[in-house]
């Protein structure tokens, strides 16, 4: 196998030696000029000294995240007269709506325009969509669609479950839960307006991540007599708070985890499991964990398991109540 260039051999970061920008995102096209073919870059995205922004799109690894990095990169890559919109726009604005998919593969790049015809490219999901002034808003030259227009239309295009984790996420982000329910009417008659109107009344800025939002849903679906709180503090014995339950009923103690892959490892088992056995034995809370497979699969397996839960919780309140008072808390 080749040996790398003098310039990237020992290096931990890219330093001004390197026939790169180091300091700002660069395109594909612009590496090659430099003699950065795409053999190499990918080598050095292996060796975590670049990392790609968005298709076509890389940075030094040292270039911190920010809203201005990733317009920078959208910039380089989009003509000027699109409107980015849709995930894209969300995620410059840092919410995470982003597929699943992207994990393992770049995603496509939403850029959409008002007039001209959709753009073919590979890499590109275009078409044409009616924007008013007010939903296109200028960041360092790019337009984008405002966090409201996104957040309508990621409530009305994307699946349920993802809708909804774009909402919450753009709640988060400071859009006005009323704002927002005050903007559908004007989507009367545009494909998906009864779910956006639907989810926006469920939006909870609470939810921390898109399965969380998801096992959320799944609790409405499954018609639960109860409205489900995020984010719930247990408290220690000195009135601390200790841990908290992402989703759940603090009425009748019953509580719904998601565990992910990238937080709940097996080096995360024994501690997740301790936390649990704490709050069953010493807080008195039913607790049910879900797994993507059980928010996400085929089944939707999370709804059942669910209800089956939060009914047998509270059926058993009073016995584990009791048992609660017997340990001496309060």
């Amino acid at each position: 196998m080749p040996r790398l260039p003098t310039w990237c051999r020992d290096a931990i970061l890219l330093d001004v030696s390197a026939p790169l920008p180091v300091d700002r995102p660069f395109t594909a096209q612009e590496a090659d000029a430099a003699g950065v073919p795409a053999s190499l870059r990918r080598k050095l995205v292996a060796l975590g000294l670049l990392r790609p922004v968005v298709r076509g799109v890389f940075v030094a690894s040292q270039v911190p995240d920010s809203l201005r990095l990733r317009v920078a990169a959208v910039a380089l890559v989009a003509p000027p007269h699109v409107v980015v919109v849709d995930r894209t726009a969300a995620w410059i604005r840092g919410v995470d709506a982003l597929p699943r998919s992207a994990i393992h593969e770049m995603p496509a790049l939403d850029l959409y325009s008002s007039s001209a015809s959709r753009m073919r490219r590979t890499g590109v999901s275009s078409g044409i969509r009616h924007l008013s002034a007010t939903d296109v808003e200028d960041i360092d030259g790019l337009a984008v669609t405002t966090a409201l227009r996104t957040a309508c239309d990621l409530g009305r295009l994307l699946w349920r479950y993802d809708a909804l984790a774009a909402i919450d996420g753009f709640l988060r982000l400071g859009v006005s839960q009323d704002q927002l329910v005050h903007e559908i009417e004007r989507f009367r008659g545009h494909r998906g307006v009864v779910q956006l109107r639907r989810l926006a009344a469920l939006g909870d800025p609470g939810a921390e991540s898109p399965p969380e939002s998801a096992l959320r849903l799944h609790w409405y679906e499954a018609d639960i007599p109860a409205r489900p709180m995020t984010q719930i503090w247990v408290h220690a014995d000195d009135g601390t708070p200790r841990f908290r339950i992402d989703v759940g009923d603090p009425e009748v103690r019953f509580g719904a985890e998601y565990f992910g892959e990238e937080f709940h490892g097996e080096d995360d088992e024994a501690p997740d499991e301790d936390r649990l056995q704490w709050l069953r034995d010493r807080r008195a809370w039913a607790m049910e964990v879900f797994t993507k497979t059980d928010v996400y699969g085929s089944d939707l397996a999370a709804g059942d398991r669910l209800c089956r839960g939060y009914l047998t919780a509270r059926a058993t309140m009073g016995l584990r109540g009791r048992t609660y008072v017997d340990l001496g808390r309060p």
